[in-house]
């Protein structure tokens, strides 16, 4: 059985969680989902494959960009499971949410995850997750869904959430500032294209998806994001980020 991973991981938290699930398959090949102008239509896969879903939760819900790129792939009935990856607030409404999107490109769903990862905003909310304990879990779930989808029992779980589901929205958009060295690494790595290769310190508000990738990786740590309103979101989510919450699976 051919196996895939999709995945949209802009600050590598989603990625990580992927591997550790699927750290024992074999003959598996990844699909990036944050590639900016790549034709995700010409995808298709063959009803006996294994496919894994994962994508971040930002505020609740999974990047609209995501999942329109999701939904051009050709799943043709592959088995998939989806994985909700949050910043250790709530995943909210983002599983059924991808199960929609999912089963709209074709795929049919075995299983579920969902993951906690470091915040991508307030770092120290779920820092250093996923950590050892988090990937020997996730492994024992990925070996779980591998022997389910091996078996004869295709039936979709219970997926947790409620319909209708909120829409994303851009909530911060980095900026660079003059310490910026004019490498281009932001405006080529932007998910969205939303970084102008021509000036880099423009940043179009309507394209950007505030995924903060361009934070992550800039060398030169120039583009950031507005203070006081990554202080407001830190005061809103405190409380619910206190406890170190659980990676779950359905199955």
């Amino acid at each position: 059985m051919k196996c895939y991973q999709i995945i949209f991981s802009p600050t590598g938290g989603t990625e990580k969680v992927s591997k550790a699930i699927t750290r024992n398959w074999q003959n598996l090949e990844m699909i990036d989902l944050s590639v900016y102008g790549k034709d995700y239509s010409r995808i298709s896969f063959d009803s006996d494959c294994l496919v894994r879903i994962a994508v971040p939760v930002f505020g609740g819900v999974v990047p609209q960009l995501a999942l329109d790129r999701l939904s051009e792939i050709k799943g043709n009935g592959a088995k998939c499971v989806i994985v909700a990856v949050f910043g250790n607030r709530a995943f909210d409404n983002a599983l059924v949410q991808t199960e929609d999107y999912a089963e709209k490109a074709g795929f049919k769903i075995i299983a579920a995850v969902s993951a906690s990862a470091e915040h991508s905003i307030v770092r120290e909310y779920g820092a250093g997750r996923p950590n050892e304990k988090d990937c020997k879990e996730l492994s024992e779930y990925g070996d779980r869904i591998l022997e389910k989808a091996l078996g004869d029992n295709t039936d979709k779980p219970a997926i947790p959430g409620e319909r209708p589901y909120k829409q994303s929205k851009t909530m911060l958009v980095p900026k660079a500032d003059d310490s910026c060295i004019s490498c281009g690494l932001c405006a080529k790595n932007c998910p969205a294209g939303a970084i102008s290769v021509t000036d880099l310190k423009e940043t179009d508000k309507n394209k950007c998806i505030s995924c903060m990738r361009c934070v992550a990786q800039c060398p030169a740590k120039a583009r950031k994001v507005n203070g006081v309103m990554v202080a407001a979101i830190s005061a809103a989510i405190k409380k619910a980020c206190a406890e170190e919450k659980p990676n779950i699976l359905y199955i």
